[in-house]
């Protein structure tokens, strides 16, 4: 399983507490349990978001959606 790194947020977003943070958290907490899964891990560091799910079909499709938005 791969870690997906995102510059999501401000850098005054530095705290998975934010409450933004916290907000997306809850986003991607809802997409593992609608493929089954679980979130692994979910780190914010100056806007920046690392994230992990334990389902590597969920992770490979993230990753396409976030290759089309470049």
């Amino acid at each position: 399983m791969g870690v997906i790194e995102v510059d999501l947020f401000g850098q005054e977003v530095d705290s998975p507490d934010h409450p933004e943070a916290v907000g997306f958290r809850k986003l991607l907490e809802a997409v593992a349990d609608e493929y089954g899964c679980a979130l692994l891990s979910y780190e914010v560091d100056q806007g920046t978001v690392a994230f992990s799910f334990d389902n590597d079909e969920l992770t490979a499709e993230i990753l396409k959606v976030l290759e089309d938005k470049i």
